[in-house]
């Protein structure tokens, strides 16, 4: 593909939205080099904020996401990440001293039960930020074809 969505690598594997996360990835670390690892999400929030409108990434902050069925792909709840950017990846920022393994399963839970393939769980409350790359791609998700 040309878009840069997918870039196809030596090995002849795709990597899903390589360009773009590259870019987010780097917002991150840009946050905590400037703030270090002892404020509140909410400071480390206000700052990726401000990047992504200085480095011009879309995102939209606490988005509301629908939670569907794996059965029926109806609606059953809705989840609040912190951000979704270019509508193709959702971010949790924590700031935690450690990330209980609940937390990272959660993120993959709600790109299990969403039309979202990307995820990024952000602990800044660590000498050196802590990023944490999930995958679910829909073709493993049968229910959003579902009417």
């Amino acid at each position: 593909m040309t878009d840069g969505s997918r870039i196809k690598t030596d090995n002849s594997r795709m990597l899903l939205e390589e360009n773009l996360c590259y870019k987010v990835r780097g917002v991150f670390i840009e946050v905590s080099r400037k703030y270090g690892y002892l404020y509140k999400e909410q400071v480390y929030h206000n700052a990726c904020a401000e990047i992504f409108t200085r480095e011009n990434i879309s995102s939209v902050s606490q988005p509301r996401i629908k939670i569907l069925s794996h059965d029926t792909g109806k609606q059953l709840s809705v989840y609040i990440p912190d951000f979704l950017i270019n509508n193709k990846i959702i971010i949790e920022l924590k700031a935690l001293k450690f990330l209980p393994k609940i937390v990272i399963n959660q993120l993959e839970q709600y790109l299990k039960a969403s039309p979202y393939e990307i995820g990024f769980l952000v602990n800044f409350a660590r000498p050196k930020v802590e990023i944490i790359r999930r995958i679910y791609t829909n073709d493993r998700k049968p229910w959003l074809s579902h009417p």
